[in-house]
């Protein structure tokens, strides 16, 4: 099934995404790369971390089936997500999730998520990438930065032929400084924000496959301690902080018992600071970082809680 047999809105979202690709060869490629990075790989299935990965990616492959079942939306991943998963071994700290669901998980990642949970949340992370069309949306977005700068650059050397060629470098010197505008003014927040949709998306899918997620805080944590991200204007990460009070916004709305089946999972979420804050006592809804019942303001951003 292509893209074009299923519905434009991504049931996460509710929302039809930014599309400039072509579908055909944007999967063509992506297993092209999957294939050749796994013939070539040491692959660790067979051993006893291997069959962890394989086994808890397989739950959370079942709970987003589940879930969208539930929601009437089957279609969306039915004859089109390919899922497969390989533990490779190689001393890389990360993991990915192709589009179509292809998953690969480097060993060097479980001296970090060295817990079943944690293994299940950096592969509900990466799957919800793949889920939220975030790949297909960057590419997108790309293809059309790189238009409309060629665009600029060719209209700037027929001001050249017609002997406006002050113009024309001035065009190009514009060009130059709009594209890196764009990459940090609109390609990098837009990564920060994939980001956060995917860390709320990827504990929602652990989540609905039984996992216990209110230790996840903690495991960004540690992790931030190890490299901390505080600075995010020039990343495609956001912040720790950003991370962590978002992880815990969505365990305060799981407590409360929010519908999640009746409205998308990513989008604006209607909860009240106050109601928030009287809910989650400990910590800032900014930052993220730990208050005490009778502080006015947070100790670490300042701002009036």
């Amino acid at each position: 099934m292509g893209k074009d047999d299923r519905s434009e809105i991504n049931p996460f979202t509710g929302k039809k995404h930014f599309d400039m690709v072509n579908d055909d060869k944007l999967l063509e490629d992506s297993y092209n790369e999957y294939y050749a990075m796994i013939n070539q790989s040491q692959l660790l299935d067979n051993t006893s971390n291997g069959q962890i990965v394989i086994n808890v990616a397989v739950k959370l492959i079942r709970a987003v089936e589940n879930y969208l079942s539930q929601i009437g939306r089957l279609d969306y991943v039915e004859d089109y997500y390919d899922w497969d998963v390989h533990l490779v071994g190689d001393d890389t700290v990360n993991a990915f999730c192709m589009p179509g669901g292809k998953i690969v998980m480097f060993s060097g990642i479980l001296s970090i998520a060295n817990t079943e949970e944690k293994v299940a949340f950096i592969l509900g992370h990466e799957m919800a990438h793949a889920l939220l069309d975030h790949t297909r949306t960057r590419m997108s977005a790309q293809n059309a930065q790189n238009a409309i700068t060629s665009a600029a650059w060719i209209g700037s050397f027929a001001m050249d032929l017609v002997g406006l060629g002050g113009l024309g470098s001035l065009t190009r010197a514009a060009t130059n400084v709009a594209s890196i505008g764009s990459q940090f003014f609109l390609m990098n927040p837009w990564g920060r924000d994939q980001e956060l949709e995917a860390d709320r998306l990827g504990m929602m899918i652990i989540h609905w496959a039984g996992y216990d997620i209110s230790s996840i805080p903690s495991f960004w944590q540690d992790m931030s301690s190890h490299n901390s991200n505080e600075h995010d204007f020039f990343s495609t990460h956001p912040a720790d902080s950003k991370r962590i009070a978002t992880m815990r916004e969505l365990i305060v709305e799981i407590d409360n018992q929010r519908d999640f089946y009746s409205n998308p999972v990513i989008g604006e979420v209607p909860v009240p600071k106050e109601e928030f804050m009287d809910s989650h006592v400990g910590y800032c809804i900014y930052c993220g970082h730990e208050v005490s019942e009778g502080d006015v303001f947070c100790v670490n951003c300042g701002k009036k809680i």
